[in-house]
């Protein structure tokens, strides 16, 4: 049977995948994490596909290190209201520390830019330019 080409990784399937991650508990491996995005999405996709994506590759190294160390355990009480409550503080802190780690990231490529900007002679005035107005659908007419 030929197996069906799992479609692109446009931004929505990254976040969603980043998603999963964020509330993974437990072990964790590239082939236990196509499983889930399998079963979630129903799209296959390989470890080498995967780890090519910045932000799937840091999710999974942060979220690896942190089941490591045992920072994701999470306590079981006896109510399922304060357990979910529990289980939802977890992923959230998950979350928070990965969006802080990709804001890191993403401030070491903007002094990056700046200095190889400065570097070319650009100034701050060239690159705080205002985009030029998208002229959409516009037709001369004859």
């Amino acid at each position: 049977m030929k197996q069906v080409r799992a479609k692109n990784l446009d931004d929505a399937g990254i976040k969603a995948i980043v998603g999963i991650l964020d509330g993974w508990y437990g072990k964790l491996t590239w082939d236990l994490l196509i499983d889930a995005i399998n079963l979630r999405t129903h799209n296959k996709y390989t470890r080498q596909t995967l780890h090519k994506h910045e932000r799937i590759r840091n999710a999974f190294e942060l979220r690896k290190m942190e089941i490591t160390k045992g920072e994701s355990a999470t306590r079981t009480v006896t109510s399922p209201e304060l357990q979910k409550a529990l289980e939802r503080i977890a992923r959230l802190e998950v979350e928070t520390k990965r969006l802080e780690s990709e804001n890191t990231q993403l401030l070491e490529q903007f002094v990056r830019w700046a200095y190889n900007a400065n570097a070319r002679g650009l100034d701050s005035d060239l690159l705080n330019k205002p985009l030029p107005p998208v002229n959409r659908g516009q037709v001369k007419s004859k």
